[in-house]
């Protein structure tokens, strides 16, 4: 292909691509331009369900929250391979089988690993 050729076909990916990014930067300077600049305490203030906030506002957060989310995204993963794999299994053949086993066990022994720690022991 030519450069001719690839400037028809890009031009208007670029086109399209500068005019969002003008849009999207003129948007941001008309809205800061129009934000009201009124500051006080009570503005400033946390408000959460009409309760005054206690304390300070940083807390920590528990380390086993994470360790769930993770155990949660690797049994969805092995959902979203598990499923489709299923339906065309007959069309692979045997290799696609064993494939599909060393992936399922590699999720068994990391689900294992994390039971073996205590990850999910509810406290």
């Amino acid at each position: 292909m030519t450069v001719d050729v690839y400037a028809a076909v890009y031009t208007p990916v670029i086109v399209a691509a500068v005019v969002g990014v003008l849009f999207i930067a003129s948007t941001l300077f008309v809205a800061n331009l129009l934000a009201p600049r009124i500051r006080g305490r009570t503005k400033e203030a946390i408000y959460e369900c009409g309760m005054q906030p206690i304390g300070q506002g940083w807390s920590q957060m528990n380390l086993r929250y994470y360790l769930y989310a993770f155990v949660f995204l690797i049994f969805e993963i092995e959902a979203i391979f598990l499923f489709p794999w299923a339906v065309v299994f007959r069309r692979l053949g045997p290799f696609a089988f064993w494939e599909m086993m060393l992936f399922l066990a590699m999720l068994l022994f990391g689900l294992a690993y994390a039971w073996r720690k205590g990850v999910l022991q509810w406290e």
